[in-house]
C-alpha cells in the first residue's frame, strides 16, 4: 500500500462516493396495461366530447348487430323521412334547431379544429413560455345561412382589437370571403364572425314604405346576416361618406322613401340641398317642403331659416318635455344634403361659407332635441373640408378611394374592427359600413336601390299635400 505524504496544516479532499442504487424492473405486462388504460381514457374522452358522432354511430352498429341490415336500413329511413317532414311543414325551426346546428357542429370539427393551432400560431395569436405551447381555446361555433359565429377564449394579455386586426387573415386561412371580431359578453372571450355567403352580393329592391314612418328603425336596406337593416333617425344626425358612383343616392332615396308615409300625413318635412342644380334630387320635388340648388346666398338663407324654426321650437319645448315628438301641426324638420362640401369648402364667397358654416353648427349641435336633423353626403370625408364631423353620431361609410379615409369618416380603429370602405368593389354600389357612436363594431349594409321610376312614382303617391295643393316651395 501507497505512502500518502500528508503536509502539516493541509486540507485533504474527500472522495465522492460511489453509491449504486437497486435496479429496479417494471414488469411487461404493466407497461402494457398502463398503455392500454391511457389510450382507453383517450378515447373515452373523445367518444364524450364528440357524442353526436359516436352515439349514432354505436347506435347504428348495435341495431344492425343485433336486427340485421334490413331493419337498420328501415331506421334510417324512417329518421330520413321524419327529417324531411319537418323541413316541409316547419322549414324555419327545422333550420334552427336542426340543420344549422348540424352544420356548425360538423364545420367546427372538420374546418375551425383541424387547423386552429397552426392557423393562430402563423396569424401571431398563440405563444410560447418556458418552453410550452399555449393556443386560444375554440370555444363553439354557431351557424346561419351566410355567417358562422367562433366563439374563443383569448389569451391573458390579448384584447379583442389584437383578434380584430387579423380576422381578415384568419378568414382567408379558413378559405373564407371576410372576417370580423367582436366583443362578447364575458371580457375574456371573443367572437369571431365569418362570411361564408354574402347576402349583399345582388341589388336591394325598394322596400315598402311604411304609412307611419318609426323614426327609431328605419327600413333602409339589408345587413350582412340578410336581416333588414333599420336607421335609427330620432335623436341622431346621419353622415354619408363615399367616392363617385359608390351609391350615395341609394342611401338618400332609401331614407326619403321610409319618410315618404309621414310626408305625405304632415309628420316630416324634407328640406332638400342639392349645390349640384338639382340634377340629382329635383325627381322628388313632390315630396319636399323646401328645396334649394345651385345659389349659395339662398342655401345660406333656408339654413338660417332652419335655425330660426330650431330655436323658436325650442323656446316652446322647454320646460314642458325634453324630446320633441312630431304631430301635423308641428312635423319633423329632415334636412337633406346631396353635397355637403359644396356648402363647406366649395365656396368661394366667404360671407356665404362663414354663414352656412354657421348655421350648420347650430343645427348640429342643438337640433337633435326639438326634431331637427340633418342628412349630408359628401366626397372628399378630409377634416378641412368637414371640420364638424364628430357632430353626426351615425355615420356611413360607402367606398373610399383610400384606407385613411375609413377611419377619417367612421371613427379611430374603425377599419381594424373590419370596416374595409377601400376595399369595397366598384360594382358594388350601396354597400357601406355603419357606425354608431357607443357601438364599437361597424354593421355592413347594402341599401336598396331606387330607379327613376320608382322615385317618380314615389313622388306621386307619397307627394306633399300644401296649402291649396300647390307645389313645394324650390329656391334657386
Amino acid at each position: 500500500m501507497p505512502l500518502i505524504n500528508v503536509i502539516p496544516g493541509e486540507k485533504i479532499p474527500v472522495a465522492p462516493m460511489n453509491v449504486r442504487l437497486p435496479a429496479w424492473r417494471v414488469p411487461g405486462w404493466l407497461l402494457v396495461f398502463w398503455w392500454l388504460a391511457r389510450g382507453l381514457v383517450r378515447l373515452t374522452v373523445v367518444a364524450v366530447r364528440y357524442w353526436w358522432l359516436t352515439g349514432p354511430a354505436i347506435a347504428a352498429l348495435w341495431v344492425h348487430a343485433r336486427y340485421g341490415r334490413l331493419v337498420l336500413a328501415g331506421v334510417l329511413l324512417a329518421v330520413a323521412a321524419a327529417c324531411a317532414a319537418w323541413w316541409r311543414c316547419h322549414p324555419r325551426s327545422w333550420l334552427r334547431f336542426g340543420w344549422y346546428p348540424a352544420v356548425a357542429r360538423w364545420r367546427r370539427l372538420w374546418v375551425y379544429r383541424r387547423g386552429w393551432a397552426s392557423t393562430t400560431a402563423t396569424c401571431g395569436l398563440a405563444t410560447a413560455f418556458a418552453g410550452d405551447r399555449y393556443v386560444p381555446q375554440l370555444l363553439k361555433v354557431r351557424c346561419d345561412r351566410y355567417v358562422d359565429e367562433v366563439t374563443v377564449r383569448m389569451l391573458p394579455g390579448q384584447l379583442p382589437d389584437d383578434w380584430a386586426r387579423t380576422a381578415q387573415r384568419l378568414a382567408y386561412a379558413f378559405r373564407l370571403r371576410d372576417g370580423q371580431a367582436r366583443t362578447a359578453k364575458r371580457p375574456d372571450r371573443v367572437v369571431l364572425r365569418f362570411l361564408r355567403r354574402d347576402p349583399l352580393a345582388a341589388t336591394v329592391a325598394p322596400l315598402p314604405v311604411p304609412d307611419v314612418p318609426d323614426f327609431t328603425a328605419l327600413p333602409l336596406g339589408v345587413r350582412e346576416d340578410g336581416n333588414a337593416y333599420r336607421l335609427r333617425l330620432a335623436g341622431s344626425h346621419v353622415l354619408v361618406a363615399g367616392a363617385t358612383n359608390s351609391g350615395k343616392g341609394s342611401v338618400l332615396w332609401s331614407l326619403v322613401a321610409s319618410l315618404a308615409g309621414g310626408v305625405r300625413s304632415g309628420l316630416v318635412e324634407l328640406w332638400v340641398f342639392d349645390p349640384k342644380g338639382g340634377m340629382e334630387l329635383a325627381a322628388g320635388l313632390p315630396l319636399f317642403a323646401r328645396f334649394a340648388y345651385d345659389d349659395p346666398d339662398s342655401m345660406a338663407g333656408v339654413l338660417e331659416e332652419a335655425v330660426k324654426r330650431m330655436r323658436q321650437r325650442a323656446a316652446r319645448l322647454r320646460g314642458v318635455a325634453r324630446q320633441h315628438t312630431p304631430t301635423p301641426d308641428d312635423p319633423l324638420i329632415v334636412l337633406v344634403v346631396d353635397e355637403l362640401a359644396s356648402l363647406t369648402a366649395y365656396i368661394s364667397d366667404r360671407k356665404v361659407k362663414e354663414r352656412i358654416k354657421d348655421a350648420l353648427s347650430l343645427l348640429l349641435s342643438q337640433g337633435r332635441a326639438v326634431g331637427v336633423h340633418v342628412v349630408a353626403a359628401l366626397q372628399d370625408p378630409r377634416k378641412e373640408v368637414l371640420p364638424f364631423r364628430d357632430l353626426f353620431p351615425t355615420r356611413i361609410g360607402l367606398r373610399l378611394t383610400e384606407p385613411e379615409q375609413c377611419d377619417l369618416v367612421l371613427g379611430d380603429g374603425a377599419r381594424d374592427r373590419g370596416a374595409v370602405c377601400d376595399q369595397i368593389p366598384e360594382s358594388a354600389a350601396g354597400v357601406g359600413y355603419v357606425a354608431l357612436d357607443g357601438v364599437r363594431e361597424p354593421v355592413r349594409v347594402r341599401f336598396s336601390y331606387l330607379t327613376d321610376t320608382d322615385i317618380r312614382d314615389l313622388g306621386r303617391t307619397y307627394r306633399r299635400l300644401c296649402d291649396g295643393d300647390q307645389q313645394p316651395e324650390a329656391s334657386a
